[in-house]
């Protein structure tokens, strides 16, 4: 409840904060809308000469861009900006506002920054998803929407604990926005399905970069291609890293020099 009541603390800052700057909701919107176009070009063009891409149906694709554009939505509407801000307050010395906080500090600065217009990104998610389900005249049983979700949450949760250990790099190093940036670029991978790459890069975007588990996942669980153990060993890898980056930080903490030291 913490984490809600937080969170909307800071909906409602970034809001009040937005609105002084309503074109820049104009300008998401616009962006957001190429990216859409470009990506279902990009779909037409491939299924224009074949039926299948390594299996996947066209209807099914479109499900694996439903998941993508949702996913960067929620990646870029508060994980993201939150981790940018975070290096900025190690380098400057502002960490030390959040620490002097009654709450925990793991937890504010993970939403301490809400680019609400990001928003429109999740929208177009959210659409594709249900046009894939009309094509694909899926019946979205409860077992069917339940491994969905699942396997949503442990993408999203392996995502937030991969950003937050780059995140904690910056105590040790300035370069950290370049591998933000790596990330970022390597996300983009994400609007295919991680099996028809070969096999080097599709370990890289599994193990090394989880953009597997955070788009193809869950999209496999949607159309009935991934079962109950491969969502299970993402939810086991989710609580595994949730663990890890959480001792990471408390270890980047114990090297941290903030202004007031």
């Amino acid at each position: 409840m913490t984490y809600v009541r937080l969170l909307r603390l800071f909906v409602r800052l970034s809001a009040l904060n937005d609105l002084a700057y309503r074109t820049n909701f104009v300008v998401q919107v616009f962006e957001s809308l190429l990216d859409l176009i470009a990506a279902l070009g990009g779909l037409a063009l491939v299924y224009a000469h074949t039926p299948t891409l390594g299996g996947w149906r066209p209807a099914e694709l479109l499900a694996v861009l439903g998941v993508f554009f949702l996913v960067s939505g929620t990646i870029n509407l508060v994980i993201q900006p939150s981790m940018q801000r975070l290096m900025e307050d190690v380098w400057l010395g502002t960490l030390d506002f959040i620490l002097t906080k009654p709450e925990d500090a793991q937890l504010l600065v993970s939403v301490q920054e809400v680019q609400l217009w990001k928003l429109v990104d999740v929208a177009p998610g959210l659409a594709l998803l249900g046009v894939a389900l009309l094509r694909l005249g899926a019946h979205l049983g409860f077992r069917q929407a339940g491994a969905f979700i699942i396997a949503l949450l442990a993408g999203g949760a392996i995502v937030y604990s991969f950003l937050l250990v780059l995140a904690t790099c910056s105590f040790w190093t300035i370069r950290a926005p370049n591998i933000l940036a790596i990330f970022q670029s390597m996300y983009e991978a994400g609007r295919w399905p991680i099996s028809i790459y070969p096999p080097w890069l599709r370990a890289t975007l599994t193990f090394v970069v989880p953009v597997g588990f955070a788009v193809t996942v869950p999209a496999e669980a949607l159309v009935g291609h991934q079962g109950w153990q491969g969502i299970l060993g993402a939810v086991a890898l989710a609580g595994t890293l949730l663990v890890t980056s959480r001792w990471f930080w408390t270890m980047g903490l114990r090297h941290y020099v903030g202004a007031s030291a």
